[in-house]
């Protein structure tokens, strides 16, 4: 029994959290939820052990170690205080916060749970997509030298937005979905200069309405995102808007002084290549980001509590792609003026390296 216990029960918790976890033994004690949700909870997964009436109710049972916190960004910075004050471990949904007046909170909880013994991570399941997790090993093994661009192309339809809740979120695409993109492409960036190289610096953001939107959807559907690091290293980011294509996908490019890496994300379009100058190696791929990302994300939490050390996607680490996500987000209010993040303490442990294979 893993003693991880899910609060927050919608559509993200059904359909990949909880089915995730069940394909890959990660025992849950129990879920808690909106009671007209989670009726149905122990006959969809019956390897959930109970339905918990209340947060106060998961909080309190011993057999809870690790809390899933699932629900919307409102108050979550606030479940986390409550699950470290109770003595669990923390896995947060992401972004942790859209208000970047909690990011000084964030750092205190990070310090508050160093000093419980305690660790919080947060649900980059992206980083677990198998032709990004697997890039992201390759850079750390040097297989493409120090990176000097990242490319990523969304070349898909966009998820259902208007009349959603997605859709009243000021700036959606820079502000969530984007996350994602953003996170890994900040973390390839490290992996792939020399020690403090690879930060990022200066973001310029534009996300603008496009013809043939809905007059009824109130977010952008077009948004760019230009990082550059301390190295001079560039990344960009791009939805040019809601693609139409037979082979939908989400293309990638990481260059690199010595070679080339490439790929896509999503839609069964998964694959990933390493060209080296000399011959492009189409290299082998298992799983899917959804779900197999999310247990990913869960399982590199459970490995670093049995390790007694900071996980991967650790709160420290999610601040510093809050970061970059709020500089793009001040950037486009700007009409693309260059912003300049605040500054992100580095990682100060190295990274497990795995078989890229």
């Amino acid at each position: 029994m893993s003693g991880v216990a899910v609060l927050g029960y919608g559509g993200i918790a059904a359909s990949a959290h909880l089915p995730a976890y069940e394909q890959h033994g990660i025992g849950v004690v129990g879920v808690c939820g909106r009671p007209e949700r989670t009726a149905d909870v122990l006959e969809r997964f019956p390897f959930v052990g109970r339905v918990y009436d209340d947060v106060g109710d998961l909080l309190s049972d011993p057999e809870v170690r690790v809390v899933d916190i699932a629900t919307g960004p409102e108050g979550r910075v606030a479940l986390v205080r409550r699950c470290l004050e109770a003595g669990k471990h923390v896995l947060a949904q992401k972004p942790v916060t859209l208000d970047a007046g909690e990011l000084p909170v964030l750092e205190e909880l990070v310090r508050d749970a160093s000093r419980r013994g305690l660790r919080v991570a947060v649900n980059h399941n992206a980083r677990w997509a198998p032709p990004w997790r697997s890039a992201s090993l390759l850079l750390r093994e040097g297989r493409v030298g120090e990176v000097v661009g990242v490319t990523h192309v969304h070349d898909k339809a966009l998820p259902p937005l208007t009349g959603t809740h997605f859709d009243r979120v000021e700036h959606m695409l820079l502000t969530d979905y984007l996350l994602h993109w953003v996170d890994i492409t900040r973390m390839w960036l490290l992996d792939g200069s020399a020690e403090g190289q690879g930060e990022v610096v200066n973001v310029i953001a534009l996300d603008s309405r496009l013809p043939g939107q809905p007059a009824d959807s109130l977010n952008p559907w077009s948004a760019t995102i230009v990082m550059q690091a301390r190295s001079g290293a560039t990344a960009t980011i791009r939805i040019p808007g809601s693609g139409v294509a037979t082979t939908p996908g989400c293309a990638f490019w990481v260059h690199g002084t010595t070679g080339t890496l490439r790929g896509s994300v999503l839609l069964d379009s998964d694959r990933l290549s390493l060209d080296d100058g000399t011959a492009e190696e189409q290299l082998p791929l298992t799983g899917a980001w959804f779900v197999d990302g999310f247990a990913g994300a869960m399982g590199e939490l459970l490995t670093a509590i049995a390790e007694d050390r900071e996980p991967e996607n650790s709160l420290t680490s999610a601040i510093a792609s809050l970061r970059l996500m709020f500089a793009a987000r001040d950037s486009a209010a700007q009409g693309g003026t260059p912003v300049t993040p605040l500054p992100t303490p580095l990682p100060t442990t190295p990274l497990p390296t795995e078989d890229a294979g």
